[in-house]
């Protein structure tokens, strides 16, 4: 990746922070997308290879043409873009405000489709090029807590799939990743029943794997040409799993894992 220019969104931190580092250290050259300058700074200083700073509101549909011109002529062209900027989610469909899904729908899935819209033209015909989109099991298994969240991964899923089909032949390449859980801020920056930020992680995530390591396997999926990776393990790489081979046996599974959460609620209720 010696000299290759590549575009990663939500870079500030996590995963997106994780393959800057990465594909620094290849020799690529960086364009840092998110909203916090300070942060994507830092990043950037972190990462020994040319950087642009490149802060932008990712649902700013307007102004992603331009920002796409203007990050195409830094180097005169792009050879990977990395689909990462992304909320979460945390409460039950039955509780969450129509806003919500509004929000996370917009982030997840229309930003990454704004984006890749304005650069596809440029990068097919250069010849082609690089994409990674980072989805998540939830993007092919819905999870309680997470309606509006497995929408919008689904949708990315679904897209990102479209456009390897279409234009894999004129030497663009696809993959999607579907995490499971990576210690990240995704938790803690997700989004309650009302739109306020949860403001707290999950035990899962914060025992989850690192960035560094999901960033590693994330790379060497697009060293042999790999169109589809679940960076998961145990009961989340099974999830995965079932939903093609056993869809009923996960359905269940998802129903017995609510229904235990509202038994030991009930639990608690009772006896506080």
């Amino acid at each position: 990746m010696q000299d290759q220019v590549w575009w990663i969104t939500g870079a500030s931190s996590g995963i997106g922070a994780a393959l800057a580092r990465a594909l620094g250290a290849r020799g690529a050259k960086l364009i840092l997308s998110g909203r916090n300058v300070a942060a994507l700074e830092a990043v950037a200083a972190d990462c020994d290879t040319e950087t642009l700073i490149l802060p932008f509101e990712a649902t700013d549909y307007a102004a992603i043409p331009g920002l796409a011109a203007q990050a195409w002529s830094w180097q005169g062209r792009i050879d990977g873009l990395v689909n990462n900027a992304g909320i979460s989610q945390r409460s039950l469909a039955i509780e969450t405000d129509f806003s919500v899904y509004q929000q996370i729908i917009a982030v997840d899935l229309l930003a990454p489709i704004a984006l890749t819209q304005a650069l596809l033209p440029r990068m097919v015909g250069a010849g082609g090029g690089q994409i990674i989109a980072i989805s998540s099991v939830a993007g092919i298994a819905g999870v309680p807590l997470r309606s509006a969240y497995c929408a919008a991964k689904h949708g990315l899923i679904g897209y990102h799939d479209s456009v390897r089909a279409e234009n894999e032949h004129l030497g663009l390449k696809v993959l999607v990743v579907a995490p499971g859980s990576v210690a990240t801020n995704v938790s803690r920056n997700a989004l309650n029943a009302d739109g306020s930020v949860r403001g707290e992680s999950d035990a899962a995530i914060e025992n989850g794997l690192s960035p560094d390591d999901a960033a590693a396997q994330i790379l060497a999926a697009v060293d042999v040409g790999t169109r589809e990776l679940v960076v998961a393990e145990g009961a989340e790489a099974a999830i995965a799993q079932l939903r093609r081979s056993e869809p009923n046996a996960l359905f269940d599974r998802m129903s017995a894992m609510v229904q235990a959460g509202y038994a030991a609620q009930m639990k608690a209720t009772t006896t506080s």
